[in-house]
């Protein structure tokens, strides 16, 4: 996100993203797929990803995608339209053996996921760039959240990295 909080511009700009792309610099992010077997994505998001990659979804090749929408679509190109309780998708997930849950936003989904409690985990990369309006991560509207700082990491793009763990208190 911005230091401002922003994910994206009003008209979902996001060639802004491109002031921290280094070649050999992926901030974790291998380690966070090897680690992930599941996608979480808004339909939103997802539809902005396939408009990037020419019609394609590549988390698709990589994960079990969950695309969470209001609409009831059909099941395709490897991802699941779900429309139903998050909380039971969640705990449905979480009970069967596997690895991390991987949730992309946006703003949306992550706020459905704090008022039902049900993220772990926040890594949050903070890119050096003040947009002034657009699309936030976090919307509000969700209760009082503990967390405990779990890492901080700079590079020398001047993107942050913060890893926070949902506390028990």
């Amino acid at each position: 996100m911005s230091v401002d909080g922003f994910i994206a511009t009003e008209n979902d700009d996001l060639s802004w993203l491109s002031l921290v792309q280094k070649v050999g610099l992926d901030y974790g992010y291998s380690e966070m797929v090897e680690n992930s077997d599941t996608y979480l994505v808004g339909r939103k998001t997802y539809d902005i990803v396939k408009e990037l990659c020419n019609g394609e979804f590549p988390q698709s090749k990589m994960f079990d995608c969950y695309i969470i929408t209001r609409q009831d679509l059909p099941n395709a190109d490897g991802v699941t339209f779900y429309n139903k309780d998050i909380k039971y998708l969640i705990s449905e997930l979480k009970s069967k053996p596997g690895k991390n849950i991987y949730c992309d936003g946006g703003g949306q989904l992550v706020e459905m996921l704090m008022q039902k409690d049900l993220i772990d985990e926040y890594i949050i990369s903070v890119i050096p760039t003040l947009l002034g309006k657009g699309k936030r991560l976090f919307l509000g509207n969700t209760p009082p959240i503990n967390i405990k700082l779990k890492k901080c990491e700079s590079f020398e793009t001047g993107l942050v990295q913060l890893h926070y763990q949902k506390t028990n208190q």
